[in-house]
Protein backbone atom coordinates (compact mmCIF):
# COMPACT_ATOMS: atom_id res chain seq x y z
CA UNK A 1 0.00 0.00 0.00
CA UNK A 2 3.05 2.28 -0.01
CA UNK A 3 2.14 3.77 -3.36
CA UNK A 4 -1.26 4.98 -2.07
CA UNK A 5 -1.46 8.13 0.03
CA UNK A 6 -3.06 7.61 3.43
CA UNK A 7 -5.69 10.10 4.49
CA UNK A 8 -6.43 10.35 8.21
CA UNK A 9 -9.98 10.78 9.45
CA UNK A 10 -11.25 12.44 12.62
CA UNK A 11 -11.58 8.96 14.15
CA UNK A 12 -8.45 7.55 15.83
CA UNK A 13 -6.97 4.54 14.06
CA UNK A 14 -9.13 5.05 10.95
CA UNK A 15 -7.74 6.19 7.61
CA UNK A 16 -8.50 5.70 3.93
CA UNK A 17 -6.82 5.51 0.56
CA UNK A 18 -8.33 6.42 -2.78
CA UNK A 19 -8.66 3.89 -5.58
CA UNK A 20 -10.70 3.26 -8.74
CA UNK A 21 -14.00 1.39 -8.49
CA UNK A 22 -13.70 -1.87 -10.44
CA UNK A 23 -17.04 -1.53 -12.26
CA UNK A 24 -17.51 2.23 -12.73
CA UNK A 25 -13.91 3.43 -12.81
CA UNK A 26 -14.82 6.27 -10.45
CA UNK A 27 -12.62 7.18 -7.50
CA UNK A 28 -13.76 5.72 -4.19
CA UNK A 29 -12.37 5.48 -0.66
CA UNK A 30 -11.13 2.27 0.92
CA UNK A 31 -11.12 2.44 4.72
CA UNK A 32 -8.56 0.76 6.98
CA UNK A 33 -8.32 0.40 10.74
CA UNK A 34 -5.34 0.07 13.10
CA UNK A 35 -5.57 -1.37 16.61
CA UNK A 36 -3.74 -3.52 19.14
CA UNK A 37 -4.87 -7.02 20.12
CA UNK A 38 -2.91 -8.94 22.78
CA UNK A 39 -0.03 -6.47 22.46
CA UNK A 40 0.18 -6.95 18.67
CA UNK A 41 -0.49 -4.12 16.19
CA UNK A 42 -3.07 -5.13 13.57
CA UNK A 43 -3.79 -3.18 10.40
CA UNK A 44 -6.57 -4.40 8.09
CA UNK A 45 -9.17 -3.31 5.60
CA UNK A 46 -12.55 -2.27 6.96
CA UNK A 47 -14.34 -1.95 3.63
CA UNK A 48 -14.91 0.00 0.43
CA UNK A 49 -16.94 3.20 0.27
CA UNK A 50 -19.38 2.07 -2.44
CA UNK A 51 -19.19 -1.69 -2.56
CA UNK A 52 -19.42 -2.18 1.23
CA UNK A 53 -21.17 1.11 2.05
CA UNK A 54 -18.33 1.83 4.49
CA UNK A 55 -17.99 5.21 6.25
CA UNK A 56 -15.43 6.58 8.75
CA UNK A 57 -17.92 6.18 11.64
CA UNK A 58 -18.70 2.58 10.72
CA UNK A 59 -15.00 1.81 10.42
CA UNK A 60 -14.46 3.32 13.89
CA UNK A 61 -17.27 1.21 15.34
CA UNK A 62 -15.79 -1.89 13.72
CA UNK A 63 -12.38 -0.98 15.22
CA UNK A 64 -13.92 -0.72 18.69
CA UNK A 65 -15.55 -4.17 18.38
CA UNK A 66 -12.24 -5.68 17.30
CA UNK A 67 -10.40 -4.05 20.24
CA UNK A 68 -13.02 -5.31 22.74
CA UNK A 69 -12.87 -8.81 21.25
CA UNK A 70 -16.53 -8.74 20.23
CA UNK A 71 -15.53 -9.49 16.64
CA UNK A 72 -12.69 -11.48 15.12
CA UNK A 73 -9.97 -9.85 13.09
CA UNK A 74 -9.83 -10.61 9.38
CA UNK A 75 -7.02 -13.08 9.94
CA UNK A 76 -8.88 -14.80 12.80
CA UNK A 77 -11.99 -15.04 10.59
CA UNK A 78 -9.98 -16.72 7.83
CA UNK A 79 -8.51 -19.19 10.32
CA UNK A 80 -11.98 -19.94 11.75
CA UNK A 81 -13.41 -20.37 8.27
CA UNK A 82 -10.63 -22.77 7.36
CA UNK A 83 -11.22 -24.72 10.56
CA UNK A 84 -14.93 -24.89 9.77
CA UNK A 85 -14.19 -26.12 6.27
CA UNK A 86 -12.11 -28.93 7.72
CA UNK A 87 -15.16 -30.01 9.75
CA UNK A 88 -17.44 -30.21 6.68
CA UNK A 89 -18.68 -33.78 6.32
CA UNK A 90 -19.95 -35.37 3.12
CA UNK A 91 -23.46 -35.32 4.61
CA UNK A 92 -23.33 -31.53 4.94
CA UNK A 93 -21.87 -31.25 1.44
CA UNK A 94 -24.69 -33.44 0.13
CA UNK A 95 -27.31 -31.23 1.82
CA UNK A 96 -25.78 -28.13 0.21
CA UNK A 97 -25.62 -29.93 -3.16
CA UNK A 98 -29.22 -31.12 -2.91
CA UNK A 99 -30.49 -27.64 -2.02
CA UNK A 100 -28.64 -26.06 -4.93
CA UNK A 101 -29.91 -28.63 -7.45
CA UNK A 102 -33.64 -28.40 -6.73
CA UNK A 103 -34.41 -27.17 -10.24
CA UNK A 104 -32.62 -30.12 -11.88
CA UNK A 105 -34.89 -32.83 -13.21
CA UNK A 106 -32.52 -35.54 -11.95
CA UNK A 107 -32.52 -34.40 -8.30
CA UNK A 108 -34.96 -37.16 -7.27
CA UNK A 109 -32.66 -39.79 -8.76
CA UNK A 110 -29.72 -38.18 -6.95
CA UNK A 111 -31.61 -38.34 -3.65
CA UNK A 112 -32.30 -42.05 -4.15
CA UNK A 113 -28.65 -42.74 -5.04
CA UNK A 114 -27.38 -40.82 -2.01
CA UNK A 115 -29.75 -42.62 0.39
CA UNK A 116 -29.21 -46.06 -1.15
CA UNK A 117 -25.56 -46.10 -2.20
CA UNK A 118 -23.54 -43.35 -0.52
CA UNK A 119 -24.85 -42.09 2.82
CA UNK A 120 -23.94 -45.14 4.91
CA UNK A 121 -20.26 -45.29 3.88
CA UNK A 122 -19.57 -41.62 3.10
CA UNK A 123 -22.00 -39.51 5.16
CA UNK A 124 -19.67 -39.06 8.16
CA UNK A 125 -16.46 -38.82 6.14
CA UNK A 126 -14.64 -35.57 5.48
CA UNK A 127 -14.18 -35.04 1.72
CA UNK A 128 -10.42 -34.62 2.20
CA UNK A 129 -10.31 -38.05 3.87
CA UNK A 130 -11.85 -39.94 0.95
CA UNK A 131 -9.33 -42.18 -0.80
CA UNK A 132 -9.24 -44.01 -4.12
CA UNK A 133 -9.58 -47.22 -2.10
CA UNK A 134 -12.92 -45.96 -0.72
CA UNK A 135 -14.14 -45.38 -4.28
CA UNK A 136 -12.93 -48.83 -5.38
CA UNK A 137 -14.80 -50.39 -2.45
CA UNK A 138 -17.95 -48.51 -3.43
CA UNK A 139 -17.71 -49.76 -7.01
CA UNK A 140 -17.11 -53.34 -5.81
CA UNK A 141 -19.98 -53.21 -3.29
CA UNK A 142 -22.53 -51.87 -5.79
CA UNK A 143 -21.43 -54.37 -8.43
CA UNK A 144 -21.70 -57.23 -5.96
CA UNK A 145 -25.29 -56.16 -5.22
CA UNK A 146 -26.07 -57.00 -8.84
CA UNK A 147 -26.57 -53.43 -10.03
CA UNK A 148 -26.07 -52.68 -13.70
CA UNK A 149 -22.75 -51.04 -14.66
CA UNK A 150 -24.61 -47.86 -15.65
CA UNK A 151 -26.24 -47.71 -12.20
CA UNK A 152 -22.90 -48.24 -10.48
CA UNK A 153 -21.41 -45.47 -12.59
CA UNK A 154 -24.18 -43.04 -11.62
CA UNK A 155 -23.46 -43.67 -7.93
CA UNK A 156 -19.75 -42.91 -8.37
CA UNK A 157 -20.48 -39.89 -10.55
CA UNK A 158 -22.79 -38.46 -7.88
CA UNK A 159 -20.03 -38.80 -5.27
CA UNK A 160 -17.67 -36.90 -7.56
CA UNK A 161 -20.24 -34.20 -8.29
CA UNK A 162 -20.89 -33.59 -4.58
CA UNK A 163 -17.17 -33.15 -3.87
CA UNK A 164 -16.67 -30.86 -6.88
CA UNK A 165 -19.71 -28.77 -5.93
CA UNK A 166 -18.30 -28.29 -2.43
CA UNK A 167 -14.86 -27.27 -3.70
CA UNK A 168 -16.19 -24.84 -6.31
CA UNK A 169 -18.30 -23.03 -3.72
CA UNK A 170 -15.63 -22.98 -1.05
CA UNK A 171 -17.53 -25.32 1.26
CA UNK A 172 -14.60 -27.68 1.75
CA UNK A 173 -10.82 -27.63 1.27
CA UNK A 174 -9.52 -28.04 -2.26
CA UNK A 175 -8.56 -31.63 -3.02
CA UNK A 176 -5.66 -32.48 -5.30
CA UNK A 177 -7.34 -34.18 -8.32
CA UNK A 178 -4.31 -36.44 -8.77
CA UNK A 179 -4.94 -37.90 -5.28
CA UNK A 180 -8.39 -39.29 -6.14
CA UNK A 181 -9.18 -41.60 -9.02
CA UNK A 182 -12.87 -42.12 -9.81
CA UNK A 183 -12.59 -45.28 -11.90
CA UNK A 184 -15.87 -46.01 -13.65
CA UNK A 185 -17.18 -49.47 -14.58
CA UNK A 186 -17.11 -50.32 -18.25
CA UNK A 187 -20.53 -49.86 -19.81
CA UNK A 188 -21.83 -51.33 -23.00
CA UNK A 189 -24.99 -49.32 -23.61
CA UNK A 190 -24.94 -49.69 -27.36
CA UNK A 191 -27.96 -51.95 -27.37
CA UNK A 192 -30.07 -51.02 -30.35
CA UNK A 193 -33.57 -52.44 -30.10
CA UNK A 194 -35.19 -53.25 -33.40
CA UNK A 195 -38.26 -55.02 -34.67
CA UNK A 196 -38.82 -57.15 -37.74
CA UNK A 197 -41.44 -56.11 -40.28
CA UNK A 198 -43.72 -58.85 -38.96
CA UNK A 199 -43.29 -57.60 -35.37
CA UNK A 200 -44.07 -54.02 -36.43
CA UNK A 201 -47.24 -55.21 -38.17
CA UNK A 202 -48.23 -57.14 -35.04
CA UNK A 203 -47.56 -54.05 -32.87
CA UNK A 204 -49.63 -51.78 -35.10
CA UNK A 205 -52.51 -54.28 -34.90
CA UNK A 206 -52.25 -54.38 -31.07
CA UNK A 207 -52.17 -50.57 -30.93
CA UNK A 208 -55.26 -50.37 -33.13
CA UNK A 209 -57.13 -52.86 -30.91
CA UNK A 210 -56.09 -51.24 -27.61
CA UNK A 211 -58.92 -49.51 -25.70
CA UNK A 212 -56.37 -47.20 -24.02
CA UNK A 213 -55.95 -44.57 -26.74
CA UNK A 214 -53.57 -42.43 -24.66
CA UNK A 215 -51.08 -45.30 -24.38
CA UNK A 216 -51.68 -46.39 -27.97
CA UNK A 217 -51.04 -42.90 -29.37
CA UNK A 218 -47.98 -42.50 -27.14
CA UNK A 219 -46.45 -45.55 -28.79
CA UNK A 220 -47.39 -44.33 -32.26
CA UNK A 221 -45.81 -40.92 -31.59
CA UNK A 222 -42.61 -42.61 -30.43
CA UNK A 223 -42.60 -44.68 -33.62
CA UNK A 224 -43.49 -41.77 -35.94
CA UNK A 225 -41.13 -39.16 -34.46
CA UNK A 226 -38.49 -40.93 -32.37
CA UNK A 227 -39.30 -38.65 -29.41
CA UNK A 228 -38.03 -39.61 -25.98
CA UNK A 229 -40.35 -40.72 -23.18
CA UNK A 230 -39.85 -37.51 -21.18
CA UNK A 231 -40.37 -35.35 -24.28
CA UNK A 232 -43.69 -37.08 -24.97
CA UNK A 233 -44.81 -36.64 -21.36
CA UNK A 234 -43.90 -32.92 -21.42
CA UNK A 235 -45.46 -32.27 -24.84
CA UNK A 236 -48.12 -29.55 -24.76
CA UNK A 237 -50.55 -28.48 -27.46
CA UNK A 238 -48.82 -25.10 -27.63
CA UNK A 239 -45.59 -26.89 -28.64
CA UNK A 240 -47.21 -28.09 -31.88
CA UNK A 241 -46.73 -25.82 -34.88
CA UNK A 242 -49.22 -27.26 -37.38
CA UNK A 243 -48.86 -24.27 -39.70
CA UNK A 244 -45.10 -24.60 -40.24
CA UNK A 245 -44.92 -28.33 -39.57
CA UNK A 246 -42.73 -28.56 -36.46
CA UNK A 247 -42.81 -29.98 -32.94
CA UNK A 248 -41.02 -27.85 -30.37
CA UNK A 249 -39.14 -29.89 -27.75
CA UNK A 250 -39.02 -27.93 -24.49
CA UNK A 251 -36.39 -28.89 -21.91
CA UNK A 252 -35.16 -31.95 -23.82
CA UNK A 253 -32.42 -34.24 -22.57
CA UNK A 254 -29.67 -31.97 -23.90
CA UNK A 255 -31.15 -28.99 -22.05
CA UNK A 256 -31.53 -26.67 -25.07
CA UNK A 257 -34.98 -26.31 -26.66
CA UNK A 258 -35.12 -27.77 -30.16
CA UNK A 259 -37.61 -28.58 -32.88
CA UNK A 260 -38.21 -31.60 -35.10
CA UNK A 261 -40.39 -31.98 -38.20
CA UNK A 262 -44.08 -32.79 -37.78
CA UNK A 263 -44.41 -35.50 -40.41
CA UNK A 264 -47.72 -36.47 -42.00
CA UNK A 265 -48.26 -39.58 -39.84
CA UNK A 266 -47.71 -37.66 -36.61
CA UNK A 267 -49.86 -34.77 -37.86
CA UNK A 268 -52.80 -37.04 -38.66
CA UNK A 269 -52.51 -38.76 -35.28
CA UNK A 270 -52.43 -35.47 -33.36
CA UNK A 271 -55.29 -33.94 -35.33
CA UNK A 272 -57.47 -36.92 -34.33
CA UNK A 273 -56.12 -37.20 -30.78
CA UNK A 274 -58.62 -36.40 -28.01
CA UNK A 275 -58.26 -33.02 -26.32
CA UNK A 276 -59.14 -33.25 -22.63
CA UNK A 277 -58.84 -29.60 -21.68
CA UNK A 278 -55.37 -30.18 -20.30
CA UNK A 279 -52.44 -28.23 -21.76
CA UNK A 280 -50.62 -31.56 -22.14
CA UNK A 281 -51.15 -33.73 -25.21
CA UNK A 282 -50.80 -36.92 -23.14
CA UNK A 283 -51.91 -35.73 -19.68
CA UNK A 284 -51.59 -37.61 -16.44
CA UNK A 285 -53.89 -37.51 -13.45
CA UNK A 286 -56.08 -34.42 -13.08
CA UNK A 287 -54.71 -33.09 -16.38
CA UNK A 288 -51.18 -32.61 -15.02
CA UNK A 289 -47.91 -33.80 -16.52
CA UNK A 290 -47.80 -37.54 -16.97
CA UNK A 291 -45.15 -39.38 -14.96
CA UNK A 292 -45.75 -42.97 -16.06
CA UNK A 293 -47.72 -45.22 -18.40
CA UNK A 294 -45.87 -48.48 -17.82
CA UNK A 295 -48.79 -50.83 -17.19
CA UNK A 296 -50.78 -49.86 -20.30
CA UNK A 297 -47.69 -49.94 -22.52
CA UNK A 298 -46.70 -53.42 -21.31
CA UNK A 299 -50.24 -54.64 -22.00
CA UNK A 300 -49.97 -53.51 -25.64
CA UNK A 301 -46.47 -55.01 -25.92
CA UNK A 302 -47.73 -58.39 -24.71
CA UNK A 303 -50.72 -58.23 -27.08
CA UNK A 304 -48.26 -57.75 -29.94
CA UNK A 305 -46.06 -60.60 -28.74
CA UNK A 306 -42.92 -58.47 -28.69
CA UNK A 307 -39.69 -59.65 -26.99
CA UNK A 308 -39.70 -59.49 -23.19
CA UNK A 309 -36.77 -57.04 -23.03
CA UNK A 310 -38.21 -54.63 -25.62
CA UNK A 311 -38.87 -51.21 -24.06
CA UNK A 312 -42.20 -49.91 -25.40
CA UNK A 313 -41.23 -46.24 -25.86
CA UNK A 314 -37.44 -46.13 -25.97
CA UNK A 315 -37.38 -49.24 -28.13
CA UNK A 316 -39.68 -47.56 -30.67
CA UNK A 317 -37.27 -44.61 -30.77
CA UNK A 318 -34.62 -47.10 -31.88
CA UNK A 319 -37.01 -48.60 -34.45
CA UNK A 320 -37.66 -45.10 -35.85
CA UNK A 321 -33.93 -44.43 -36.16
CA UNK A 322 -33.17 -47.86 -37.62
CA UNK A 323 -35.83 -47.51 -40.32
CA UNK A 324 -34.47 -44.12 -41.40
CA UNK A 325 -30.85 -45.29 -41.38
CA UNK A 326 -31.56 -48.47 -43.33
CA UNK A 327 -33.63 -46.60 -45.92
CA UNK A 328 -30.46 -45.14 -47.39
CA UNK A 329 -32.27 -41.83 -47.85
CA UNK A 330 -31.21 -40.18 -44.57
CA UNK A 331 -27.56 -39.40 -43.81
CA UNK A 332 -26.23 -39.77 -40.26
CA UNK A 333 -25.90 -36.01 -39.73
CA UNK A 334 -29.60 -35.51 -40.50
CA UNK A 335 -30.48 -38.51 -38.33
CA UNK A 336 -28.51 -36.95 -35.47
CA UNK A 337 -30.58 -33.77 -35.79
CA UNK A 338 -33.86 -35.70 -35.90
CA UNK A 339 -32.92 -37.65 -32.77
CA UNK A 340 -31.55 -34.45 -31.12
CA UNK A 341 -28.33 -36.22 -30.19
CA UNK A 342 -25.75 -33.77 -28.80
CA UNK A 343 -22.90 -36.10 -29.72
CA UNK A 344 -22.56 -37.79 -33.10
CA UNK A 345 -21.18 -40.87 -31.30
CA UNK A 346 -24.72 -41.69 -30.18
CA UNK A 347 -25.89 -41.76 -33.78
CA UNK A 348 -22.99 -43.93 -34.94
CA UNK A 349 -24.72 -47.01 -33.54
CA UNK A 350 -26.96 -46.88 -36.63
CA UNK A 351 -24.07 -46.47 -39.09
CA UNK A 352 -23.91 -50.19 -39.89
CA UNK A 353 -27.52 -50.08 -41.11
CA UNK A 354 -26.65 -47.37 -43.59
CA UNK A 355 -23.52 -49.34 -44.57
CA UNK A 356 -25.72 -52.37 -45.26
CA UNK A 357 -27.88 -50.24 -47.54
CA UNK A 358 -24.84 -48.93 -49.37
CA UNK A 359 -23.50 -52.45 -49.77
CA UNK A 360 -26.82 -53.61 -51.22
CA UNK A 361 -26.74 -50.66 -53.60
CA UNK A 362 -23.19 -51.56 -54.56
CA UNK A 363 -24.26 -55.15 -55.19
CA UNK A 364 -27.02 -53.94 -57.51
CA UNK A 365 -24.46 -51.88 -59.44
CA UNK A 366 -22.19 -54.91 -59.64
CA UNK A 367 -25.00 -57.09 -60.97
CA UNK A 368 -25.80 -54.49 -63.63
CA UNK A 369 -22.22 -54.42 -64.87
CA UNK A 370 -22.03 -58.20 -64.87
CA UNK A 371 -25.16 -58.35 -66.99
CA UNK A 372 -23.63 -55.89 -69.43
CA UNK A 373 -20.42 -57.90 -69.54
CA UNK A 374 -22.34 -61.15 -70.16
CA UNK A 375 -24.24 -59.46 -72.97
CA UNK A 376 -21.00 -58.26 -74.55
CA UNK A 377 -19.52 -61.76 -74.35
CA UNK A 378 -22.60 -63.22 -76.01
CA UNK A 379 -22.30 -60.70 -78.87
CA UNK A 380 -18.62 -61.63 -79.33
CA UNK A 381 -19.55 -65.34 -79.57
CA UNK A 382 -22.08 -64.55 -82.29
CA UNK A 383 -19.51 -62.53 -84.25
CA UNK A 384 -16.90 -65.29 -83.97
CA UNK A 385 -19.31 -67.93 -85.20
CA UNK A 386 -20.14 -65.80 -88.18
Amino acid sequence: MAKFKRHQTKYPGVYFIESKHIATGETEKIYYIRYRRNGKMIEEKAGRQQQDDMTPSRAAKLRGMRIDGDQQSNQESRISEKTELNKMTMLRLWEAFYEAKQENKSVRDDLYRWNSYLEKDFGRKMPQDITTTDIDRLRYRLTKKGLAPATVKQGIVLLKRIVNHGMKRGLCPAIDPSRLHFEMPKINNQKTEDLTLKEIESLLKAIEDSPNRQAANLMLMALYTGMRRGELFRLKWEHLDFENGFIHLVEPKGGIDQKIPLNSSARQLLENHEKTGSPFVFPGRNGGKRTDCKKALITIKKMAGLPEDFRPLHGLRHVYASMLASSGKVDLYTLQKLLTHKDSKMTQRYAHLRDDTLQRAGTVAGDIFKSIERGMMSNEEVVNKK
